[in-house]
């Protein structure tokens, strides 16, 4: 994901065996307890049968895992640009910036738009809000557009309702709603400011209430670090879709907890997530090169976005508003626009002077702003594909 590794352990006493240890997070019929390594390896083979291990098991489980793609497989009778070939093909078209955001003073990390389409809220390695660490990784507008939320090494996520007087101090009005045992990765508001969704370091996702910080549904199930999220665009919708350093993106019920779909096809960490704006599917955007479509209703992976000349990391990606093109920013400081249906390539946008970041379609389609390692924020026009 970046040039950085940040390994983060937490001490203290084991709630299994009280001594003083390098703790890790173990959830127990959803209570979160903190166990040493050795308490945990005892928990996981509590409530075995006679004559079985967890090699087994494992083992009974990557055979189900098989049956399952077996499955699919047979499903998979058609693909995706065979479909579109007689779709008209798009031509090539230049888009061109018509901003360019200064301000930071070091590398931008996250972005998102407001509701309004007229404000942007940024993140780097400094920030103008006073936090308590120097890496804010994740920020996120509030559907209203009167509050922000962001977190990143403090693992924690924090709320700021928004004021344009430049003589108040923002920083006393925070809120701190969650807070994980690693690091903060992303955050989303759900479709109120009463409720936000947060990914973390510590390989679970949450919900959380801002009013109050209670937690209101855990998410378990990624076995490493949760690198990004997207809600459903559905207002009705209780979905959202998650991807991380296990290479798995997961498809979750809010109400629930549970995961509903997993596809693992990419072979490197999914550093973005984003869905297509009917919700019947979701793009994926990988350290392995590629971008990848997932179809939910058909269950399965449709298209690669992929060429051999391309060998950096994918960083993040969205969609346009029609949901033809998908852009994707990389770290090789490109951003490469591709056709959803044919899975071309149609134009390469260049300008950054280092590895793009983050990227986001406006609300209305009609711009997209991209985030870069530069320092800077660059805003371009919708051009022929805002349709």
């Amino acid at each position: 994901m970046c040039d950085q590794t940040f390994l983060v352990n937490v001490f203290g006493s084991c709630d299994k065996c009280f001594k003083q240890r390098a703790l890790r997070p173990v959830f127990k019929k959803s209570q979160q307890l903190s166990y040493c390594s050795t308490c945990a390896e005892i928990m996981a083979t509590e409530g075995l049968r006679e004559n079985e291990t967890l090699a087994s098991l494992k083992s009974e489980a990557e055979s189900l895992k098989g049956k399952l793609e077996e499955e699919r497989a047979k499903l998979h009778d058609v693909e995706l640009h065979q479909v579109a070939e007689r779709v008209e093909a798009l031509g090539q078209f230049v888009m061109k910036t018509r901003r360019t955001l200064k301000g930071h003073g070091n590398k931008v990390l996250c972005m998102d738009w407001c509701k309004d389409k007229r404000r942007i809220v940024s993140s780097s390695q400094e920030h103008a809000v006073t936090m308590p660490c120097t890496w804010v990784m994740a920020c996120a507008y509030a559907p209203s557009g009167c509050a922000i939320a962001c977190g990143g090494l403090d693992n924690k996520c924090s709320v700021y309702p928004l004021t344009f007087d430049k003589n108040e101090n923002m920083a006393a009005k925070k809120k701190s709603v969650a807070m994980h045992t690693n690091y903060l990765s992303a955050c989303s508001f759900t479709n109120s400011d009463m409720q936000i969704l947060t990914a973390s370091g510590d390989g679970t996702c949450a919900l959380w209430d801002v009013e109050s910080g209670q937690l209101l549904q855990s998410f378990h199930g990624h076995g490493a670090d949760v690198l990004c999220l997207d809600l459903a665009p559905s207002e009705t919708g209780n979905t959202f879709v998650s991807g991380g350093c296990d290479k798995k993106a997961m498809v979750w019920d809010m109400r629930s907890g549970q995961c509903v779909q997993a596809f693992e096809t990419h072979e490197s960490d999914i550093n973005s997530v984003r869905y297509y704006p009917s919700g019947d599917a979701f793009a994926s955007g990988s350290d392995d090169a590629t971008c990848r479509l997932y179809d939910l209703r058909a269950d399965r992976e449709v298209a690669i976005y992929s060429k051999e000349s391309i060998i950096f990391g994918a960083s993040s990606v969205d969609f346009s508003l029609s949901g033809r093109l998908l852009f994707a920013g990389y770290n090789d400081y490109t951003i490469n626009v591709w056709d959803v249906l044919k899975g071309s390539r149609v134009s390469i946008l260049f300008g950054h002077e280092n590895r793009v970041s983050t990227l986001r379609v406006s609300p209305d389609g009609t711009a997209f702003c991209s985030g870069s390692w530069d320092h800077t924020l660059r805003v371009r026009d919708g051009g022929r594909w805002a349709f």
